[in-house]
């Protein structure tokens, strides 16, 4: 380091030791954080929440055509129809919080990545998996909770088939500059039952069954539901704009 440098730097911090500092020279008073009133119980959606399924229709959603979804409303519960292909937001989203609820159907026979198989897909290209967690041996970095073929669960929440199961997603989105360089990646803190399973993963790229994951420059895209073949059911989904 450069003398001058060095002794600028020792006059900065002498000055600061003699400083008679006043508690009014480090507070702030604008801007004022909004006024956000929580859900009446656990998991209810707060009041600036962008209500997505409530149990009613379909309203807020689209098909990969853009077309209205196809998918099963039933006694307040969407459930996929399986071969109908994924569903998705008509808004786009960039950070957010996400409460969804999910429940896998009747295993029957199956096992593995065919039983109670979707995915929560944060701007339509990166998974958090959905699956039937209960006595259901699989690649972990596949099961319920994962990133999918990145990042295995801190620990298996799900608790029963059958049962419902709840998803609280906080999500950064990935930010890219000129010509779609990569300025920071994608990172994500998922809880399950309760339970921190994700803790500030940072995401390598995209999500894909095949190959391994890559960004590609993008704007704010709609959260996407994905349907894998088994009739799991969603409730209670909303989502907060960060």
């Amino acid at each position: 380091m450069k003398k001058s440098i060095f002794l600028t730097i020792c006059v900065i911090y002498s000055l600061s030791a003699f400083t008679q500092w006043t508690p009014a020279q480090t507070e702030w008073y604008y801007p004022v954080p909004e006024k956000v009133i929580p859900g009446k119980t656990a998991g209810t959606a707060p009041s600036d929440a962008i209500i997505l399924f409530d149990g009613g229709d379909l309203s807020e959603w689209v098909n990969e055509k853009g077309e209205k979804p196809r998918w099963n409303v039933e006694n307040g519960v969407l459930s996929v129809r399986p071969g109908t292909g994924a569903i998705m937001t008509k808004e786009h989203f960039g950070d957010c919080q996400l409460h969804i609820e999910f429940r896998s159907p009747d295993p029957e026979n199956h096992n593995g990545q065919n039983r109670g198989n979707s995915g929560v897909f944060l701007m339509s290209r990166y998974e958090v998996q959905v699956l039937d967690g209960d006595n259901n041996d699989t690649y972990v970095n596949g099961m319920v909770g994962s990133i999918y073929k990145q990042a295995a669960p801190l620990a298996n929440a799900y608790t029963k088939n059958g049962e419902w199961q709840v998803y609280d997603i906080y999500w950064k989105a990935p930010r890219f500059g000129t010509g779609g360089e990569l300025e920071s990646p994608a990172m994500i803190t998922v809880v399950l039952n309760g339970i921190l399973i994700q803790n500030n993963y940072i995401l390598k790229g995209h999500t894909p069954y095949i190959g391994l994951p890559e960004y590609s420059a993008h704007g704010r895209l709609p959260l996407m539901l994905q349907d894998h073949g088994t009739a799991v059911s969603f409730r209670n989904i909303w989502i907060r704009n960060l």
